[in-house]
């Protein structure tokens, strides 16, 4: 009876430590998320209006775009992410502006941390403006402005005031002084880009952009300062930085290259990204393709891709193998992600006039 209960106080214990270690590995990575750095998709060439607002309605081959991005990240430790974006855009105004054209579009982004402990979720309108500028190049320059909510379900948390001696009582204060679980705010981003079409084989991409411009506020508590030492913390939003640069060069009928470049910072976070990815012409007219290509995260992941293109739509998904000291504890695996996008015209004669206004490498 003895070893009975001397073994169920010892598993007991280390079922409160793992919950302890799942706790604090959580508010890590959650902190890591809040303060750090914001959502993001290893396919960023695949999330344009997240990347650069300037990108709603550049469409070089269309007239519009939908799409959709499912990332799943860090699910073999306590602090796994969930993100889903869907978004669409579209040329519109084209007959009113001599060698321009307008872009609109929209998206909502949704990431949960966790068990649903902390949720994001963002939903923006953008628009843009494009200039041909002689036959050769594009200027684009765009803002999107939305509606962004932040909430977190302080009940599933264990705290240290609620640690009696024995065991977490969940009935316990908590200690901790919550102004709200829910909070919300205006956010805005504004971006520039430019394109280059030097001939029916080369194409090439690149832009800039400033998240977070009219530098909102968020917290879910009621003081902005540690009443025991008096610290300062500063709630803003960091202005979060990026650059990207993409090309297509056409190698002969069967292969598209495309080589790829994206940098981010926001506070103390950095991101680079280098890589490419191929098209191959499967059925000789270009209606199917195979997609595959390697990224790497400089300190954080290689990122190989695979894909399928049939008509208009494209389907990729892609796997983050951590290569960073987190692979001791998930085992290599990041991040799963897939990213379905379609793309039409309005007409046919839309799709004619593209192919001689913007030429890109096509099959």
């Amino acid at each position: 009876m003895r070893r009975g209960i001397l073994l169920y106080n010892r598993n007991y214990q280390n079922t409160v430590l793992r919950r302890c270690v799942a706790t604090v590995l959580f508010l890590f990575f959650m902190i890591m998320m809040v303060n750090a750095q914001d959502l993001h998709f290893s396919q960023f060439f695949n999330s344009p209006l997240t990347t650069n607002p300037a990108n709603t309605g550049f469409l070089p081959e269309n007239d519009y775009r939908l799409g959709a991005n499912y990332r799943q990240q860090w699910t073999s430790i306590p602090a796994q992410f969930k993100t889903i974006s869907v978004f669409g855009d579209a040329q519109a105004f084209r007959d009113r502006f001599e060698s321009g054209w307008v872009g609109l579009g929209g998206a909502i982004l949704r990431d949960v941390a966790g068990s649903g402990n902390l949720t994001s979720t963002k939903v923006y309108g953008s628009a843009a403006y494009h200039q041909m500028l002689g036959s050769t190049g594009l200027l684009s320059a765009g803002f999107n402005i939305g509606w962004a909510n932040k909430r977190v379900d302080v009940t599933k948390f264990t705290y240290d005031n609620q640690w009696n001696g024995k065991f977490f009582d969940a009935g316990a204060p908590s200690g901790e002084n919550f102004a709200a679980t829910s909070i919300n705010y205006l956010d805005m981003q504004v971006g520039l880009n430019y394109a280059y079409f030097p001939s029916d084989n080369v194409y090439m991409h690149a832009g800039v952009s400033v998240h977070h411009v009219n530098s909102p506020k968020e917290s879910f508590f009621s003081t902005s300062f540690d009443p025991n030492t008096g610290e300062v913390y500063d709630n803003t939003i960091a202005r979060r930085y990026i650059a990207f640069a993409d090309a297509m060069i056409k190698i002969n009928d069967r292969v598209i290259v495309s080589p790829g470049a994206y940098f981010t910072t926001q506070a103390k976070a950095r991101e680079l990204t280098l890589g490419l990815h191929a098209n191959y012409n499967l059925s000789g007219d270009g209606e199917t393709q195979l997609i595959a290509g390697l990224y790497y995260r400089y300190g954080d992941a290689a990122v190989p891709m695979l894909g399928f293109q049939w008509k208009s739509v494209r389907l990729m998904f892609s796997y983050d193998a951590t290569t960073s000291s987190l692979k001791n504890y998930n085992n290599m695996y990041g991040a799963s992600e897939f990213a379905l996008l379609y793309n039409g015209f309005y007409n046919q004669y839309n799709q004619n006039l593209r192919s001689t206004q913007c030429p890109v490498p096509r099959f």
